[in-house]
């Protein structure tokens, strides 16, 4: 997909990945790039700087997802490229309070489902639309310290195979972006020792990714790997289970499981 002219939704776009990507965006020209994010100050601070669109959403909520698309809609036109962005992380096992693990649900997966299901009739009938979904570099692999935050971005991908398979016919592409350590406010929040200080080696700059997620959009590539070198841990996972399973066990020993 050319971005020239599109009109684009970026949810979680105040912060981090969410506003890099608006900023390369904008260096498109869309016809409308609205930002979005239940970061109301951030939100509007990203709009003024790309001629954007600011959109106080929270993704928890059907009904802001709803609206944001209509306002799109209404006053922009058909919505080109839905970016799924906005995501949360929870450390902790399975002992996670249920009301953290439904947050956390519902930001990292159900806000992909609510965001599909008010774009994608309006997509099909054009036979055309794009979604790109912020998964992880933890939902082809996992996310040692946290239960929740693996068990939902292997959701999210898993949503995203989904809809690139069931959709494909009708001119809806896919694609997922899965890094590993990206320098944001959520990585900054992991802390200095364990998980997050291994996530930090390696750790790239949000602008890296936004450049190679217009790369992949333009290719309409269904996997966006920031850092390359997921791909041989996800084959190595793949080729011998067992082997990649005593790798994280150490690598979660090492860095005290968090």
């Amino acid at each position: 997909m050319n971005l020239k002219d599109k009109v684009i939704i970026v949810t979680g776009g105040a912060n981090g990945i969410g506003r890099a990507l608006c900023r390369r965006f904008a260096a498109e020209k869309p016809r409308a790039l609205l930002v979005a994010d239940i970061d109301e100050a951030n939100a509007i601070a990203v709009a003024a700087e790309t001629s954007g669109v600011p959109f106080k959403t929270d993704v928890a909520s059907e009904a802001d997802i709803i609206r944001l698309v209509k306002f799109a809609e209404d006053n922009y036109g058909a919505v080109d490229l839905f970016c799924s962005n906005a995501g949360i992380f929870t450390p902790g096992g399975v002992e996670v309070a249920d009301d953290a693990w439904q947050n956390i649900w519902d930001i990292n997966v159900r806000a992909h489902i609510y965001a599909a299901r008010a774009v994608l009739p309006g997509m099909i009938a054009r036979g055309q639309g794009y979604l790109l979904q912020t998964a992880s570099a933890a939902g082809l692999l996992t996310q040692i310290g946290s239960a929740p935050y693996a068990v939902t971005k292997h959701a999210a991908l898993a949503l995203a195979e989904w809809l690139a398979i069931s959709h494909y016919d009708q001119g809806i592409r896919v694609s997922v972006l899965c890094p590993q350590g990206v320098r944001t406010n959520m990585l900054a929040g992991a802390g200095g020792t364990g998980v997050g200080a291994v996530l930090r080696d390696t750790a790239i700059e949000p602008e890296k990714v936004a450049e190679d997620v217009v790369s992949a959009i333009a290719a309409e590539r269904f996997l966006v790997l920031p850092h390359p070198e997921v791909a041989e841990y996800f084959q190595r996972k793949a080729s011998d289970y067992e082997r990649w399973l005593r790798g994280m066990r150490r690598l979660h020993n090492a860095s005290g499981g968090i």
